[in-house]
């Protein structure tokens, strides 16, 4: 067996071989069992969740807490592992053998629908408490509590009237909102799929051609390992979109390399921390998050990946942009002669990356489901490798299935524990109750509504994981800034000009007071502004279907749930928690706390380009209106990041740093093209200035 197999079994040692052998091939057939059932098998929906949900929850009780270094805990610990692990598989066993009988019965609660209803929640929480902290349990129990309990004793909007232990439950465990429902299916029908994927690139020596490809890249720029981590970071996203994962496996090589060159080492931390962050972001897996967002907006996964690329690669951008305002500033320069040459590494290694997801892509292209597309590109993984440097045998093969389900177990224990939360939002119709209150809190003003939701997930990214974060944020906040963002769109149409006779007639009722101007003249913004602000409920849907593009509801939709989906993603790179940081900073022997504030620095970007969805059509499927958005973008980041550092090509005068800042933010945040064209120009004009102060330093130097 590999070394990696073998070293994680080692983790094991407190327990004995006995207890590592069964992991392992647990570990093996949960892994097998997903690949047969999302290509070839036929079983229920419901029946396939609560398998998954024990499988894992086998794996996270028994497992997970040694591979978080605790070791041997004790017999009595163990004890109770083996407990969790056994009750879970009979939470499995209890529905498939019961759903008949207790649907036959009219969902009559008996004893033993009690032990095990209860049971399921309370093991789920307990093995998120264990991998991601105490938040999330809380959450979930206030959410269960809401519903059960002291929603009853709350007054105004937010009271709920209650339902009974029994039927919360009942909703709780069958329900298409709970815990075996809608994200329980992502998670085994997409996010395991495409884990397992990601393992067996893995395993397949990928990781290393990414590196390699970096490095050759990257090897004669100023601060070029900087660009390597960058680089490397963006390719090891599309395998694992863990920034954890990306870390621990890019990191040990980039992170080394840039303190070779010159970089401090809290700064080398920070740099794969935030390149990591991308990984979520950067299709094709995106963490969990394109799958769940399929699921809430109702929007193919493919099309999520389509108009994700341009954004992730602005992101990234963005990091380079810091990268090589520090290599100027600092003045590293590094040559990677270790580096192995470009055509050299994506002639040896580059296959059994490439061809994997050429196929991939195509047959999502073709139509197919991602979760046989995921299939069958893991199956051409293998296939690719022996004729590679790296073959795939019986071994690592197996290796590759035990890999996918180790990464594989928080994830899938808490997306299946979110659904009780869900499922309490569901019932009681919180969701919409917090739209509400959010538009009233912003006032009906996108700007105000961006920044209540910054803050939001700014205070959850401290505690939740990614995922969760993203979870509850879009639940609670989504619909409501979609509807700003259609607002906004549709008083952009209306200040042009572009208004419909159906608005004109209600205009006469809802705002008589506004005088309609003639066709082809627009009206005042602030008259705009109020207009549709009058506009009833029940008739808005009808006017924005009007005034703007025929599917532009549901592309605000999706630009709201990736804008919450970006913001989210500050949880990686937040101080206190950001744990990619810390495990960045662990390589780097560097403070935790400078590595995640140099990475917040970095990531700058997760909050600019949230400001490029929102007032721009940024995300859309055609690929031309996101080229010529970003053509503005790209210079308005970096004038943005020059502004933030003080520095370009050399030191900006306070003078330069206002004129960079102003000129960022109305290129990312347009103002008009001839406006947006004189900002452009005086970023030109900065820079070049800039530019020419830095030849005539150097050369003075010299």
């Amino acid at each position: 067996m590999s070394s990696s197999t073998e070293a994680a079994q080692g983790k094991l040692r407190g327990e004995g071989s006995l207890v590592a052998r069964f992991l392992f091939w647990a570990g093996v057939i949960l892994s097998a069992w997903h690949l047969w059932l999302n290509t070839f098998g036929v079983m229920s929906e419901l029946r396939a969740s609560v398998i998954h949900f024990a499988g894992f929850a086998v794996i996270g009780a028994l497992a997970w807490p040694i591979f978080r270094g605790d070791g041997f805990r004790g017999w009595a610990a163990l004890v109770i592992d083996i407990g969790i692990a056994l009750m879970a598989v009979g939470c499995a066993v209890y529905l498939i053998a019961g759903e008949v009988a207790f649907y036959a019965r009219g969902s009559e609660f008996l004893w033993y629908d009690w032990v095990f209803t209860i049971a399921a929640p309370v093991i789920a929480l307990e093995l998120i408490r264990r991998t991601t902290g105490i938040v999330v349990p809380i959450l979930c129990i206030l959410g269960f509590t809401y519903v059960t309990l002291w929603g009853s004793w709350l007054t105004g909007v937010l009271r709920f009237p209650g339902l009974s232990l029994e039927i919360t439950l009942f909703r709780t465990f069958y329900s298409d909102d709970g815990m075996f429902g809608n994200i329980a299916l992502i998670s085994w029908n997409l996010v395991a799929m495409f884990i397992i994927f990601g393992a067996f690139l893995q395993v397949s020596g990928a990781d290393r051609f990414v590196l390699d490809l970096g490095r050759a890249i990257a090897k004669r720029l100023q601060g070029g390992p900087g660009f390597v981590a960058v680089i490397a970071s963006a390719l090891s996203g599309t395998i694992s979109g863990s920034a954890v994962a990306n870390v621990t496996s890019t990191g040990a090589v980039t992170i080394p390399l840039m303190k070779k060159a010159g970089f401090k080492p809290h700064f080398a931390a920070g740099v794969e921390t935030a390149s990591s962050t991308g990984g979520g972001i950067l299709p094709p897996i995106m963490g969990a998050g394109a799958f769940i967002m399929a699921s809430f907006t109702g929007v193919p996964y493919l099309t999520i990946a389509a108009v994700s690329v341009v954004p992730a690669l602005i992101f990234f951008f963005g990091i380079a942009v810091g990268v090589r305002i520090h290599a100027k500033r600092h003045d590293i320069r590094f040559v990677d002669e270790d580096a192995p040459p470009l055509w050299e590494t994506v002639r040896r290694r580059g296959l059994p990356f490439l061809i994997p997801f050429s196929v991939l892509i195509y047959l999502l292209f073709t139509g197919v489901g991602p979760a046989y597309a995921a299939g069958a590109a893991t199956l051409a993984v293998v296939v690719v490798s022996w004729i590679s440097d790296t073959p795939m045998g019986p071994r690592r093969i197996l290796e590759a299935l035990w890999l996918g389900a180790r990464t594989m177990a928080p994830t899938a224990v808490l997306l299946v524990g979110i659904g009780i939360l869900i499922s309490a939002v569901a019932t009681t119709g919180l969701g919409n109750v917090f739209s509400i209150m959010i538009e009233a809190w912003a006032g009906g003003n996108l700007a105000i509504a961006l920044v209540l939701i910054a803050i939001a997930s700014l205070v959850l990214g401290a505690a939740l994981p990614v995922t969760a974060s993203y979870v509850v944020l879009a639940t609670l906040s989504a619909p409501a800034l979609a509807d700003m963002i259609l607002s906004a769109t549709a008083q952009a149409q209306l200040v042009a000009g572009n208004i419909p006779d159906m608005l004109r007639v209600v205009a006469m009722l809802a705002a008589p007071d506004i005088t309609m101007p003639p066709p082809g003249t627009g009206l005042d913004p602030a008259d705009a502004a109020r207009l549709l602000a009058n506009i009833p409920p029940d008739m808005r849907g009808q006017i924005f279907d009007a005034t703007l593009a025929q599917g532009a509801a549901l592309m605000a939709l999706l630009s709201a749930h990736l804008i919450i989906f970006w913001l989210s993603q500050d949880s990686n790179v937040t101080p206190p928690v950001c744990i990619p940081a810390y495990a960045a900073a662990a390589i780097a022997k560097a403070s935790p706390m400078a590595s995640g504030f140099v990475a917040w620095r970095l990531a700058k970007s997760l909050y600019f380009v949230p400001l490029i969805m929102a007032y721009q059509p940024f995300i859309t499927t055609d690929i031309w209106v996101q080229l010529s958005i970003a053509a503005f973008a790209l210079p308005g980041i970096y004038a943005l990041s020059a502004a933030i550092e003080g520095f370009a090509e050399a030191r900006l005068n306070t003078l330069e740093r206002l004129l960079m800042a102003a000129a960022g933010f109305v290129l990312i945040v347009p103002f008009g093209d001839v406006i947006n064209y004189a900002a452009l120009a005086v970023f030109v004009a900065v820079m070049a200035l800039n530019l020419v102060r830095a030849r005539r330093g150097a050369a003075a130097l010299g």
